[in-house]
């Protein structure tokens, strides 16, 4: 490479991408169009930055393979940035193993760590587990370091294990400090937020508080049993219920778990669960059916019991009852928790994410935006849908992925 490209790419390496374009903005040589596509991502014009990546990716010649395979990590990058979770992964994988090949260990470690943020975003923790496990940050610059911290800090924070999120973040703001890239260090500043601010809200003997993640770790290692409004189980310290696909049953629990140690009259568990406004005898015949297969799904827990006016949850081991919350109550508290991050997304990235049908996503996000609470731009293909962050609590326990023990 001639002096100009290699000052540029110093330039992007350091997070200076005026610096970069500065040297390289009229040159159409293929090095100099890749550097420029960098510096467009890191300016934040993705579009133009793709296709200026693509254009050098076809400009390299068939002897510069490594080059290409560069190329392709950085549009799956940008890809990731704008959620474009459809992208192809045998794509990024080919270059991965074209890099580790001829020996280029620090982008092919980076093609990894892109692998890994997009299944932490789709709450695949176990593969993104598995693969980040299979890198050794120590021998990568500082920058690629404090990326692995993040991953790791990620997935810490989504399994509840807040010791060791803070105790990564440490690191990677050590590692971005040696770095010197002020994008890098905002990131680090964005992630370790989370930890301070509220995640839940504590429902118990008629009071609420807001927790934050820690506190939320600490409630599942309690000795209470809790009722789970974040992913609709019933837990407590041994053993785990789901509820997910019983929307009825768990209306129930929650309403009894809410009034815990008191009981709940048959006309308000009616209202609760089936949204009826006067109870009639059918009605109450339903519930008693419900409350049946309640107690049954829920016997090596907590007992229901009738009482003169409805029934009362009696917990077998826990001392106590309390109800975990979203922070916010919301229908659609899934597709706000992604949105919530500040990046737009497109209907099909946000349905892959959520594991529903496009269609699903697209009503959803309708009424969302009816109501004022998302807002989209771009038509057809080109369509996102983006909201500004919400100030104030994490949305950590909104994301799909499963709690410890579940």
């Amino acid at each position: 490479m001639d002096s100009l490209i290699t000052a540029a790419a110093r330039a992007l390496a350091a997070g200076d991408p005026l610096g970069a374009l500065n040297r390289i903005a009229l040159r159409d040589d293929p090095p100099a169009l890749a550097l420029r596509g960098i510096a467009m991502a890191q300016l934040g014009d993705l579009v133009r930055a793709k296709a200026l990546l693509r254009r050098a990716a076809r400009a390299f010649g068939p002897k510069e393979a490594v080059a290409r395979a560069r190329c392709v990590v950085a549009e799956a990058e940008i890809a990731l940035v704008s959620r474009d979770l459809g992208w192809p992964a045998k794509a990024l994988d080919a270059a991965r193993a074209t890099l580790e090949a001829r020996g280029d260990r620090v982008n092919a470690a980076h093609a990894r760590y892109l692998e890994v943020r997009r299944l932490l975003l789709i709450g695949r923790l176990d593969e993104a587990e598995r693969t980040l496990a299979a890198l050794d940050p120590a021998p990568f610059p500082p920058a690629s370091r404090a990326a692995h911290e993040l991953v790791v800090a990620g997935i810490a924070m989504r399994r509840l294990r807040t010791k060791t999120a803070r105790a990564a973040l440490a690191r990677a703001e050590t590692a971005a400090r040696h770095a010197g890239i002020p994008a890098l260090t905002a990131e680090i500043e964005s992630a370790s937020r989370v930890l301070s601010t509220p995640a839940a809200r504590l429902i118990a003997r008629g009071e609420e508080r807001s927790l934050l993640l820690e506190e939320v770790e600490a409630l599942q290692a309690s000795k209470a049993l809790v009722v789970d409004a974040c992913r609709h189980v019933v837990r407590d310290r041994r053993d785990v219920v789901s509820l997910a696909r019983r929307p009825v049953l768990f209306a129930l629990a929650r309403a009894l778990a809410e009034a815990w140690p008191g009981d709940v009259s048959r006309d308000a568990l009616v209202a609760r669960a089936f949204g009826a406004k006067h109870a009639d005898e059918s009605h109450r015949a339903r519930l008693r059916v419900e409350v049946g297969r309640l107690r049954t799904l829920l016997r090596t827990l907590a007992g229901v019991s009738a009482t003169r006016q409805g029934f009362a949850l009696a917990p077998r081991r826990a001392r106590e009852v309390v109800v975990l919350a979203r922070p916010v109550e919301e229908r659609h508290a899934a597709e706000l928790a992604f949105l919530a991050d500040g990046e737009s997304w497109s209907s099909s990235a946000l349905a892959l994410a959520l594991g529903a049908s496009q269609r699903t996503v697209q009503r959803a996000l309708d009424s969302l935006a009816a109501a004022g609470k998302v807002q989209s731009f771009g038509r057809g293909r080109a369509r996102r849908w983006m909201t500004p962050p919400v100030p104030g609590f994490t949305t950590t326990l909104l994301l799909p992925a499963p709690l410890p023990g579940d």
